[in-house]
């Protein structure tokens, strides 16, 4: 039977308004760079499902674009741009970190040069979490924007709480709130929320992993002290006073972030060691990672030129588009020494000495060229993104940590056997021929690398539409309470049950000295009894 052309168009935007009724409204506070990137995949997926998303976004932001089909944006005034913030900064670790590796720097030099690194890097995120805390302010102080907030009836905020505004924002509207997570401004996701015990959980920045031997146990339970220290230093003294003073002096700021909804923690058990979790944390490691699409005719003819020995690819992310020139002319070199052809991102001067087997670009498709079969392996930073594309395609990694998660997220897959790193400290074209020679021709490493990869697509439902379905739980429950614990609310004294084992004890201490007491009192009756009997 025919259906009428009007019934069919009936039934269509009877379609379109049962797909807008059933979706949410979304106020997303992301942070910019290379954390939009991957916000920007969840954000599109949920514009799929009919959600309408809002982000919140700075007037001078780096990567969040103001107009977009996938979401409505609100722009607040900025006090600093952020890409010239984080651009600087990996700068200038770099440099420190090549100087205070300089062979025939004293050991004390190296010493002090390590300090003064360490105390820069706090110097300059504290400046960083300052200009973050301004814009919280800043938005609050705004009364039209603040109630064109509360007048929009949002669902949720979905925030990256690597900054601490969108969970604010969230408290403020009471609204419930999720997580798109790997860092807090309080630290590690995990040491956040859940049990941690250092003797097996190696803490942020060690490089250590789950099997420590005591010494390192012990440097892993210093780290966690410093780095915990290091952690309220940055970021309490700028976000405190506004939580102080729009919430209550009584109020800690700290148990904002514990009393999200939903973690949607962008990693797994593929890449992160076994460690104790919690029912309101979702893993969703490598949800951005898709199949590759085919390259461009020219990229191809240059991949294909390879022949049998493949190529290689290098990037080291969005922050570092050029390394210092001599480390720039030693990698060239070495290159040149190897028969694969090379596609390298490189914006800066051109080596002098580059070889004829390497191309630069200014950009590239690190997903299509890291699932490609010619791919031998991917010389990488270490970011969290390209770590699991790496996973996703199976392809080796020969690691050039520079700064931030990078070490750890490197530490990780070479203890699975699938990287080899580099200190670009001591890099000389030499020492890196010999890493990628050992990449490419030892076979463990594509091996261990392809293991992982057959792993991580082993799963009953993807990433990102386990993601997505929690994202909408909360909408559909109004929040998810029902998961968080009540660890968070307790104090250490109580959460490691102190007042239990001192009561206990001094129950027995009690019971022992009355027994002690009975039995003294007993032996004295006896005795002194059998004495006057014996007078």
């Amino acid at each position: 039977m025919k259906v009428p052309h009007s019934s069919r168009i009936t039934f269509a935007l009877l379609l379109i308004t049962l797909s807008s009724a059933s979706g949410g409204k979304i106020l997303v506070y992301p942070l910019d760079g290379s954390h939009w990137v991957n916000m920007k995949i969840l954000i599109e997926e949920l514009h799929l499902k009919g959600h309408d998303i809002t982000v919140v976004r700075a007037s001078d932001s780096w990567y969040i674009e103001e107009m977009s089909p996938f979401y409505t944006s609100v722009t607040i005034p900025s006090t600093g741009e952020l890409k010239d913030f984080f651009e600087m900064f990996v700068s200038q670790q770099l440099e420190m970190k090549i100087h205070s590796a300089q062979q025939g720097t004293p050991f004390w030099s190296r010493i002090w040069s390590r300090i003064h690194m360490e105390l820069e890097i706090l110097g300059q995120f504290s400046q960083f979490h300052k200009r973050m805390s301004e814009i919280i302010v800043e938005m609050f102080e705004d009364e039209n924007l603040m109630q064109s907030f509360h007048d929009a009836k949002y669902d949720l905020v979905l925030t990256d709480p690597g900054i601490a505004g969108g969970t604010i924002l969230a408290h403020r509207l009471q609204l419930p709130l999720v997580f798109n997570v790997r860092w807090t401004i309080l630290g590690e996701a995990h040491f956040v929320i859940a049990p941690s015990p250092l003797s097996y959980i190696p803490f942020t920045a060690t490089e250590l992993t789950d099997k420590m031997t005591f010494p390192q146990r012990i440097r892993n339970v210093i780290s966690y002290i410093f780095g915990t220290y290091a952690g309220a230093y940055i970021t309490e003294p700028h976000y405190k006073p506004i939580v102080r003073h729009y919430f209550g002096p009584e109020v800690d700021y700290a148990a904002f972030f514990q009393e999200a909804d939903i973690w949607l923690m962008r990693n797994d058990f593929i890449f992160e060691f076994p460690r104790p979790t919690m029912p309101n944390v979702v893993y969703m490691g490598g949800f951005q990672c898709k199949p590759s699409k085919p390259l461009t005719k020219d990229l191809e003819e240059f991949v294909q030129s390879s022949g049998e020995h493949g190529i290689i690819v290098m990037t080291l992310g969005t922050l570092v588009g050029k390394l210092p020139q001599d480390i720039t002319e030693e990698i060239a070199a070495a290159f040149a020494q190897l028969p694969h052809k090379v596609l390298w991102r490189h914006t800066g001067q051109r080596p002098a000495n580059l070889g004829n087997n390497t191309l630069l670009l200014n950009w590239l498709p690190q997903n299509d060229l890291l699932g490609h079969p010619k791919t031998r392996v991917f010389v990488a930073h270490g970011g969290t993104n390209g770590v699991q594309e790496a996973i996703y395609h199976g392809v080796p990694i020969v690691g050039l940590p520079l700064v931030f998660d990078q070490p750890d997220n490197l530490s990780r897959i070479r203890a699975k056997g699938g990287a080899k790193i580099v200190d670009i400290a001591v890099l000389n074209r030499d020492i890196f021929a010999d890493a990628l020679k050992e990449v490419i021709y030892n076979s463990s490493y594509r091996e261990n690398m392809q293991r992982l990869s057959r792993l991580h697509r082993d799963q009953p439902i993807k990433p990102l539409d386990r993601a997505v379905f929690w994202i909408e739980y909360v909408i559909r429950h109004k929040g998810a309470p029902h998961l968080r614990t009540q660890s968070n609310k307790m104090s250490w004294f109580v959460y490691h049950s102190f007042d239990v084992i001192t009561t206990l004890l001094a129950v027995v201490l009690l019971m022992t000295l009355t027994c002690i007491s009975i039995v003294r009192f007993l032996w004295r009756k006896i005795f002194s009894g059998k004495k006057v009997k014996n007078e």
